[in-house]
């Protein structure tokens, strides 16, 4: 969405407070009373048509955009399709905090980078729960649609991409299952009778990860993707939330896929989307806003504005999020550039998903129309949105220093970050309840701490330098706050270095002088250069804290001081600050080239200073096998037994694999087990490895308790795709590993003849390699 224009109506919505309030059609009454969308025994799509079946051609247009009239002489209220739920229910359009008091306020969970990093799926499904709960508490009183345009599902490939912070990291198995478990949180299940919870989109497809970079605009851009990189990397976790997780919506994106822009684009919309992947009749696509106006200027596919609403309509945009359809399509129509019943289906589409909702439907037979300011930040929720920041807070160097001793009782707090409150949510928020920076948390655990701003985040001004030194010296214990915010990565800005901004640098060396126990917190989504912290040894720990949210300082120091252990792991590659000057971010490929050193974990063929999953304990672990995965599968078999398990083969089990995880050490922590696959089958070049399953085990006792990591494989993750974005099983020999860096490995053979398990659509015109 536009961030500039989504900024300002932030401010105007806090400031009065206000915006239209929702209402429910009234079935019980003419005009809407003798209607069969009011017959809830008719199943949604019939009940759809019977109002759609209603609408003239004017009105039919009219409710083409997100800020929809209704049809008042049919009894539709007016309806806004856009709120947002990014990591709690947030400021947007449709959505009204009151200024005070019930329903001033909700939830505010860590940004998902951070909910990520935990490696919990069924953390993100209750996150996910709680935030759809609150949503229907807000809905009920008229102060927030039914229709969240969340999650950003786009994979993080590049480190400089401003909206990374939004999404769950740069592994698209990664990403596609915590989709799969947000959805089904936010909807109430897979594919939910009768009701939804809430309608999720998932969004922006496709091929979506640039703001504004050397002169290249998202608005504008045209992304170069083959089939191959297509069906690896830009579209499994959509294909996760379309095929598998039912979502009710997906967004078209700004950017154009292989010179067609998204929203205009029959592959992606049509083929892909509805025929390969199975979107139904009562889901619908909603534009990015303005991005069917987009697809006019500045991309510039269309001679005329009519031509580009229609392409638009015509290719499967359901929705317009912003004005376009309603000013052209009129013209479009009566050009014969969009017929009836283009416009007939979108709105059925949008109303049979509404049916979904219960819209239609009296309150007292729904038990979401139940909910009210007594489910919203209740104690439970309070405790999730901890739970989440302490998951995913992640160290990444520790010689010892942490937990802090007992014995340090002064502690010198500096950096921008120490007294962080708003900045702690990232962007997309909503009105947290409360905001416990890193200061407040200090201060509550006991210790005496002396806070001292020291350096904005890109400031280069020392003035504020002596003043950190001289508390550091008086200190017992010295932790730096610092790392990047939105004022370097955010919608509309992306970075054009990897390094930490500013003089912060600067100001940690000198604090490293001063001689004592010294930490480093590195806030922020996208990962900085850490090589001359990790390198020196007088920074004693270093921890990654993201965007950590409502109780993020609290979740920080009761990590720092060992009341918690931390057990989180990045999920994304942090490379050397010359990577940006070796690969340009337009360039779409994962694979390396003469240009391209390699894109995430699965394909650098440099060294990275962190590597994906990376995150070290208070304890140490031993892992074993139960039973190693050893010996030989025949392809054939595997194939047939498949075809009689699931209705993909790409989805049907290979196997489960236990891993016995047990805690030597002598504190009780939680683990994360990554297992990853890598060998030398199929097309080359080969990845370094890829992961394939992951379970997070939670506190596992101190001396020796033990747990047990069940991990399941499918089929799919043992493929690997050609250049048309087939994905085949090949023979050949393969590894699993478990952990960053590798704690246990275990090979086996797959024999018999290379076997095709799915049919990837075929793009006219697509690049190949």
């Amino acid at each position: 969405m536009r961030g500039m224009w989504a900024s300002l109506l932030a401010t105007v919505l806090l400031a009065v407070g206000h915006v239209a309030a929702y209402a429910f059609p009234d079935c019980s009454s003419a005009p809407l009373s003798g209607n069969a969308v009011c017959d809830i025994t008719l199943d949604p799509i019939t009940r759809a048509r019977a109002i759609i079946d209603q609408f003239t051609v004017p009105e039919l247009i009219n409710n083409t955009v997100n800020t929809s009239p209704g049809v008042p002489r049919l009894g539709l209220p007016a309806y806004q399709w856009w709120s947002e739920a990014l990591h709690g229910v947030a400021i947007s359009p449709g959505v009204n905090f009151s200024t005070s008091g019930e329903f001033s306020y909700a939830t505010s969970f860590p940004q998902p980078i951070v909910m990520s990093a935990a490696f919990d799926d069924p953390l993100i499904l209750a996150v996910a729960t709680v935030v759809s709960t609150e949503a229907r508490a807000f809905n009920n009183v008229g102060r927030a649609g039914l229709d969240y345009w969340t999650p950003n599902i786009n994979p993080f490939k590049d480190p400089r991409w401003g909206r990374g912070q939004e999404t769950p990291g740069e592994d698209p198995y990664h990403v596609a299952q915590y989709v799969y478990n947000l959805i089904q949180g936010l909807q109430g299940g897979l594919d939910p009778e009768p009701y939804f919870r809430i309608a999720a989109t998932c969004k922006h497809f496709a091929g979506y990860d640039l703001e504004d970079w050397n002169g290249y605009v998202r608005y504008g851009f045209n992304a170069v993707i083959t089939e191959q990189d297509m069906s690896e990397y830009y579209f499994p976790s959509f294909q996760s939330c379309v095929r598998d997780a039912k979502v009710a919506s997906v967004m078209c994106s700004y950017n154009a896929v292989n010179g067609i822009p998204s929203c205009a684009n029959t592959y992606l919309l049509q083929n892909v989307l509805r025929e390969f992947w199975g979107l139904t009749e009562d889901r619908w696509v909603t534009s990015d806003c303005d991005a069917v106006d987009n697809i006019y200027s500045p991309h510039n596919y269309t001679a005329t504005l009519a031509e580009a609403v229609a392409d638009a309509m015509n290719a499967g945009t359901d929705i317009d999020c912003g004005s376009v359809y309603a000013e052209a399509l009129p013209d479009a129509y009566a050009q014969g550039l969009v017929s009836e019943t283009q416009l007939y289906n979108a709105l059925v589409r949008q109303y049979a998903s509404l049916v979904r909702l219960g819209y239609f439907d009296p309150a007292a037979i729904q038990p979401y129309r139940q909910y009210g300011w007594s489910q919203v930040n209740t104690p439970e929720a309070q405790t999730l949105a901890y739970t989440a920041a302490v998951e995913g807070i992640t160290l990444l160097k520790n010689d010892g220093t942490l937990p802090l001793n007992s014995s340090v009782k002064n502690i010198a707090l500096i950096g921008p970050w120490a007294n962080a409150t708003t900045a702690m949510q990232g962007n997309y928020q909503g009105v947290a309840p409360y905001l416990i920076s890193p200061l407040m948390a200090a201060q509550t655990a006991g210790y005496n701490v002396t806070y001292v701003f020291g350096t904005n985040i890109t400031s280069n001004d020392t003035s504020g330098f002596a003043a950190a030194v001289a508390a550091a010296e008086a200190a017992d214990a010295v932790i730096y706050a610092g790392g990047i915010d939105e004022t370097v990565e955010r919608e509309e800005v992306d970075r054009y270095n990897i390094t930490w901004p500013g003089n912060q640098l600067d100001l940690i060396a000198e604090l490293q002088q001063v001689g004592k126990p010294f930490v480093v917190v590195q806030f922020g989504g996208g990962q900085v250069d850490d090589t001359v912290l990790k390198n020196n040894a007088t920074v004693n720990a270093l921890v990654w804290a993201g965007y950590p949210g409502q109780s993020g300082g609290t979740a920080l120091f009761d990590i720092l001081s060992g009341k918690v252990a931390p057990a989180g792991r990045l999920t994304t590659t942090q490379y050397p600050a010359d990577y940006v000057n070796q690969v340009a971010m337009t360039d779409m490929t994962l694979r390396p080239s003469a240009t391209n050193p390699g894109r995430t974990y699965k394909w650098y063929t440099g060294a990275p200073v962190y590597e994906f999953g990376t995150g070290l304990h208070y304890t140490t672990f031993e892992l074993s096998w139960l039973v190693a995965p050893s010996g030989t599968y025949s392809i054939q078999t595997l194939v047939q037994e498949a075809s009689r398990l699931s209705p993909y083969l790409d989805s049907a089990p290979f196997g489960t694999f236990n891993v016995l995880v047990r805690n030597a050490g002598t504190v009780t922590s939680d683990y994360v087990t990554l297992l990853f696959l890598n060998g030398t089958y199929g097309p080359a070049p080969y990845p370094n490895k890829q992961l394939v399953s992951y379970t997070r085990l939670h506190a596992i006792p101190a001396s020796y308790g033990l747990s047990v990591a069940s991990l399941p494989v499918t089929l799919g993750s043992l493929a690997r795709a050609d250049n048309y974005g087939n994905l085949w099983v090949y023979p050949g020999n393969y590894t699993f590993t478990v952990d960053t860096p590798g704690l246990i490995t275990s090979s086996f053979e797959l024999t018999g003849t290379a076997t095709q398990i799915t049919n990837f659509p075929q793009e006219s015109g697509a690049p190949t390699r």
